[in-house]
């Protein structure tokens, strides 16, 4: 019988073309011994169980063929807590965590109005109602992805105060106003969403392709958001170094009596535009 060390190293290799290869091959077996890592490593010499290695096989397979690691394992970290996630939703960015604090930090201890336009996984959302006292509305166009951020919130106790919504943007709650507005919508041009076997490509288009510019989504969404914001507001927009300075000119002649600026992720490269008003 083959060791979990055996598999490990087998695994490592086959999938060397990743640049996580060990680290991927460790994460599969986690999944399917049910073990830790410091377990893994001190009990390198035991055999895998018939099951256990075939379920192993099968991870590494899929993920030799492209499909992201996070649905490989149908879970991925954000903010500190584990998200479930499959094809049907973005897998949450580290990047999308600045306009998280920045939200935090605006919000503190009131009891605020968020709106997460487009959320996917319900990572923003369920955070943002995890990490305050604020009450958090949440749309989106997909009955899939919102099945999925109706579940994690479910999963980490904060469903009494997100409340979720299927519709296209903003169209679902247009007659209410919020402190905080929060968009990480689809802002790749078409032309630059990635083919197979690239891992973006695993994920869904309609939630990376932004149109001819990269702005398609933003732009119908910015007529609606003076009517949506309330008089002292925050919005928070993510977007791409290729594809935020076209955001910034666009909400900045929108939101008249913003102040707009551009920040960056952990990288140092230009990801998303605040708008602040006060009054």
């Amino acid at each position: 019988m083959i060791s979990v060390a055996e598999a490990l190293s087998g695994a490592t290799k086959r999938l060397r073309q990743r640049e996580s290869a060990r680290a991927d091959a460790l994460l599969f077996l986690e999944y399917a011994l049910g073990r830790p890592r410091a377990w893994i490593a001190a009990y390198g010499e035991t055999p895998l169980s018939p099951d256990a290695l075939a379920t192993f096989q099968t991870m590494c397979a899929r993920r030799d063929a492209g499909t992201p690691a996070a649905y490989v394992v149908g879970s991925a970290g954000f903010y500190g807590r584990e998200f479930v996630v499959n094809e049907s939703v973005l897998i949450p960015r580290s990047e999308t965590e600045h306009l998280v604090d920045d939200a935090i930090a605006f919000i503190g201890d009131a009891r605020a109005r968020v709106l997460d336009v487009g959320t996917g996984s319900g990572a923003i959302a369920c955070t943002i109602a995890a990490r305050t006292n604020a009450w958090v509305d949440a749309t989106d166009i997909s009955t899939a992805a919102l099945e999925v951020a109706t579940h994690n919130a479910a999963r980490l106790g904060v469903a009494e105060r997100c409340r979720f919504h299927h519709g296209d943007l903003a169209e679902p709650v247009k007659h209410a106003t919020f402190d905080v507005l929060i968009a990480n919508l689809p802002y790749v041009p078409s032309r630059d969403v990635p083919r197979r076997p690239d891992p973006i490509a695993f994920e869904p288009r309609l939630a990376l392709d932004g149109g001819v510019d990269g702005l398609a989504c933003y732009r119908r969404l910015a007529g609606d958001l003076p009517a949506l914001l309330e008089a002292r507001a925050l919005g928070l927009f993510e977007a791409a170094p290729p594809t935020v300075a076209g955001l910034g000119e666009l909400l900045a002649s929108t939101l008249r009596g913003f102040a707009i600026s551009v920040h960056r992720d952990y990288a140092g490269l230009e990801r998303y535009v605040r708008a602040e008003r006060r009054r």
